[in-house]
């Protein structure tokens, strides 16, 4: 009996001991960043389960991790935080936008050679910022149009848009620069107001293409798991209204976000078609495949 006991000790060490030899522990410092103790843990739990695995795509982990967070609460504005933009790693609460980034950031981190939070870290500000470095409130992608632009470019997502449909969408932003009562580190602040404008320029002067919404139930055997589609919307000066992570089930597109009707991140009952159908101001998605 002592020897089985002792041979069981030695077995769960070995399992023990491989597993962590995919999985390292580096914590950044936090004076550029924000994050609670419970967020190094979900980290550290969600790396730990998919450290070197991934072989099928990196969209299929980014739905598989997706479904970790069900049941999260939603939570808007988490990324408005004092008076200087720092890298706001919050896992415990979700907008669609941060939901959708984490899922990328961590199926990324998990493929990578001995993950870790640092590692994570460095991800997630890569997908957050413009062209990957955080400098501001501005240089944060605020417009899902112009975070598939910049992240295609980091070979981080693929717009696959265009190869659907092969349809432009009018692209007009300015919601931000004619609304900054709505955000806190524009309201009183003409300087960024400034230079939020000038973006919001650029994004407007760029060929923008999305899959009409009457088209989604013909076209929507190209969609993949773990897709990342922006809803797209004819709220005059916005691109999307929402984003959201797409699943396949029993053959039909559906799909996981954070939900502030349901206040958690749910899967959603409906098909995207019959999603889409009901939405009177949304018009059609932006697919943006993680590579």
């Amino acid at each position: 009996m002592k020897m089985k006991i002792i041979v069981y000790f030695l077995l769960l060490s070995a399992g023990f001991t491989s597993c962590q030899a995919k999985f390292s522990r580096e914590i950044p410092e936090k004076k550029d960043s924000l994050y609670e103790s419970r967020d190094l843990e979900i980290v550290e739990m969600i790396l730990q389960r998919y450290a070197g695995e991934g072989e099928s795509g990196t969209g299929e982990l980014v739905a598989e991790i997706g479904r970790q967070f069900l049941e999260t609460p939603y939570v808007g504005h988490t990324l408005e935080k004092g008076d200087t933009e720092k890298l706001v790693i919050n896992l415990r609460e979700l907008d669609c936008t941060t939901f959708a980034e984490n899922c990328l950031a961590l199926a990324r981190t998990a493929q990578m050679r001995k993950p870790n939070f640092g590692k994570f870290a460095k991800e997630l500000e890569k997908i957050r910022y413009r062209e990957g470095v955080r400098d501001g409130y501005a240089s944060r992608l605020h417009y899902f149009s112009d975070w598939i632009y910049d992240n295609e470019k980091k070979k981080v997502v693929k717009d696959v848009s265009r190869g659907i449909a092969h349809l432009l969408m009018p692209n007009q932003v300015n919601f931000m620069t004619t609304h900054p009562a709505n955000y806190p580190l524009l309201k009183d602040n003409p300087a960024v107001i400034a230079e939020i404008a000038a973006i919001e320029k650029e994004i407007s002067g760029r060929m923008t293409w999305f899959i009409p919404k009457d088209k989604v139930s013909v076209l929507e055997g190209e969609l993949k798991n773990g897709d990342i589609l922006g809803l797209t919307t004819g709220i005059e000066g916005l691109d999307v209204s929402h984003v959201v992570i797409a699943l396949r089930i029993d053959g039909h597109i559906r799909f996981i976000h954070a939900s502030s009707k349901e206040k958690k991140v749910v899967i959603s009952e409906e098909t995207l078609e019959e999603y889409l159908k009901k939405s009177k101001m949304t018009t059609g998605i932006m697919v943006a495949r993680p590579v």
